[in-house]
């Protein structure tokens, strides 16, 4: 049976040309960083390449990335670090209902530890409005923490707006852009973003691997302790083959990234119009405007996503209920029910994530497949 993976939301694999690029790194290149014989200066060569790679693409300098072991690392860094460094004993905090859980769990954790939490709504869209941001400020906020592009929904959040109104009144503003690295401009110092997080894995590149940008003078405080590495921001051995990975994935997103983004642009114009448009089966949640080019989320009528996921699966079509770092979990999504939906939309909702791999065909296909299934199963709903 072809499969056809649909799911690059989740993860994308990883660039053959980078996997060539990480190898020398898990073989003969195998020197710890912070050695000094020839062996530990490769090694520590190639990880400042890959900083250097990572920097260009935020057009920023490169002393001001911090890898980290992906992108909930790199959330929890910034918040927990940022709060542990300049405001230790409380404060007002301010986020969103639809970030993904490294952000809204770790706030919602930090309410418990007597910080005061502010969790904003969001439009029908899913974005939310720059105004609920600035009247949610008080004398005592300390740090905004809003998404770039949503995971489940694909929706771009008005972050330039929310980064100067932060800038404006003096507060932290971090950015979780794993979702949206890649698919439009993501440039801190232009948009006063104080922090920001990505991940290798959603670019190509290897697991396990991510980076913070930390804007320059901007105090931070380690959640654990060692070595001097990253500046004493993450202690431990670099894993050297997965930031040259990194690295490599970065440079060929400046290289191939426009042509990606139009080819993502296009082929969901083609699944929007070949099943949503003109059907009362389907239902698109969020809109096409202000969305990254690669998701498109969408509920079927009279369907259980579980049992829609599964009967996909069995015909060889990989999709998703939402994010995959909570796909196990039996509620429905925080996500769409902050956006207002409910029942049968809510509960028979689906993720289709594109990549630079999707063809034409694979979209007619996977077309071909949700009409089966939403014509052929048995309403779950």
């Amino acid at each position: 049976m072809e499969r056809i993976y649909l799911d690059y939301a989740a993860t994308t694999p990883l660039d053959e040309r980078v996997l060539a690029a990480m190898m020398p790194y898990l073989t003969s290149e195998f020197g710890n960083p912070s050695s000094l014989h020839r062996f530990g200066q490769t090694a520590r060569a190639a990880v400042q390449t890959a900083r250097r790679q990572v920097a260009t693409v935020l057009n920023v300098d490169a002393k001001d990335i911090v890898f980290t072991g992906g992108g909930t690392e790199a959330d929890n860094l910034a918040v927990l670090g940022y709060l542990r460094a300049s405001c230790p004993n409380g404060g007002h905090i301010v986020t969103t209902a639809v970030e993904h859980a490294a952000v809204l769990q770790t706030f919602k954790a930090l309410a418990e530890k007597g910080y005061d939490l502010t969790i904003l709504p969001v439009e029908a869209d899913g974005r939310v409005a720059p105004d609920s941001v600035r009247q949610a400020l008080r004398d005592d906020t300390v740090l905004i923490s809003v998404m770039a592009a949503n995971n489940e929904t694909g929706m771009i959040q008005p972050i330039e707006e929310i980064g100067t109104i932060a800038h404006e009144a003096g507060i932290v503003f971090h950015v979780d852009a794993v979702q949206g690295f890649g698919w439009f401009p993501l440039h801190p110092l232009a948009r006063h973003i104080d922090l920001l997080s990505v991940a290798a894995h959603k670019i190509y590149g290897p697991k396990g691997c991510g980076a913070l940008y930390v804007r320059r003078g901007l105090e931070l405080q380690p959640d654990m302790y060692g070595g001097p590495q990253e500046r004493q921001l993450r202690a431990g051995t670099e894993n050297v083959a997965a930031l040259v990975g990194f690295g490599k994935a970065c440079e060929l997103l400046v290289a191939e990234g426009e042509k990606r983004v139009r080819h993502a642009y296009a082929l969901k114009a083609l699944f929007y119009k070949e099943l949503i448009a003109d059907s009362n089966a389907y239902c698109l949640n969020g809109t096409l405007e202000n969305s990254v080019p690669h998701i498109i989320n969408f509920s079927i009528a009279h369907k259980d996503r579980t049992v829609v996921l599964i009967a996909a699966d069995r015909k060889g079509l990989a999709l998703s209920a939402g994010s995959a770092c909570e796909s196990g979990a039996a509620q429905p999504s925080h996500v769409l029910t902050a956006m207002g939906l409910s029942g049968e939309e809510l509960y028979g909702s689906v993720r289709l994530s594109l990549g630079k791999d999707t063809t034409e065909a694979d979209i007619r296909k996977a077309v071909e497949i949700i009409r089966t299934i939403a014509g052929e199963e048995p309403n779950h709903g």
